[in-house]
């Protein structure tokens, strides 16, 4: 019987899903600040000169911080609209150092021991496979090489944890997992990198412009709705879940080292 992976399908998917919102995610304040943002420039301002990989750099926002410091950075993307809007805009910016380059996470187009620095924002939930993944960061970065991943963060908590995952993958049928810091912990040590510093912030998601980035249709937006109104009062305390549908969530910002 010849069994075939899904692994292409996914990533079809996911390009699929991201590629027409390009611009929203250029323009989305979520996206485009935050304190994760700034502790990552705080981050590799120890690191002058560094080349850095950002992947799954979706509209460049961290690549943009990246390339005001570093001496060479590689926006890396599954979407190729995702791509051509980074580098639009880095030509905008007068980042000559920031280029782009088109593949997924799990299997990364460099050399062995070539980048200084890896970084990764709001990428990782739409993995197919993150311990492989990181195990390829392992393999591209130098000894000593940093890697930085930020994300949306899981509570953990079997109730809480299971209506974010609903609600993230109504609201984008691409989504894999948001994983608590105990899995990335897991993932990091497995991967074989040491894990340095670990930052868990939360963050609050307007409604409208959480569902309206992404394009969900109507009907994926009404079946969230309901499930957000028959969530347990202890899952709505945590995710401080408002009248609109406006929660807060979980963001994890965990650095290693190889």
């Amino acid at each position: 019987m010849t069994t075939t992976s899904t692994t292409p399908s996914h990533h079809h998917h996911v390009d699929s899903q991201f590629g027409d919102q390009a611009c929203a995610y250029l323009t989305s304040q979520v996206h485009a600040a935050g304190r994760d943002l700034e502790r990552l420039q705080h981050f590799l301002a120890a690191f002058p000169g560094a080349s850095v990989l950002d992947i799954g750099c979706g509209a460049g926002h961290a690549s943009y911080v990246a390339a005001a410091q570093a001496g060479c950075v590689i926006a890396y993307d599954l979407s190729a609209q995702m791509l051509d809007v980074v580098a639009a805009t880095a030509r905008e910016r007068g980042l000559d150092n920031l280029t782009t380059r088109q593949g997924v996470a799990e299997s990364l187009p460099f050399e062995d021991s070539s980048m200084d620095v890896v970084i990764s924002r709001y990428s990782a939930h739409h993995w197919h496979d993150v311990g492989m993944a990181l195990r390829e960061i392992r393999r591209v970065l130098r000894p000593g090489g940093q890697c930085v991943m930020m994300d949306i963060m899981s509570p953990g908590h079997p109730a809480s944890d299971i209506w974010l995952q609903t609600i993230e993958a109504l609201r984008d049928t691409s989504h894999v997992r948001d994983y608590s810091a105990g899995e990335w912990a897991g993932f990091f040590s497995h991967a074989g990198l040491a894990v340095n510093q670990m930052h868990c912030e939360r963050q609050t998601l307007d409604f409208t412009s959480w569902v309206q980035r992404m394009r969900t249709p109507e009907a994926l937006v009404a079946a969230i709705r309901l499930y957000q109104d028959s969530a347990p009062e202890e899952v709505k305390r945590y995710f401080d879940l408002q009248p609109d549908g406006t929660f807060t969530s979980d963001t994890l910002w965990m650095s290693g080292t190889r």
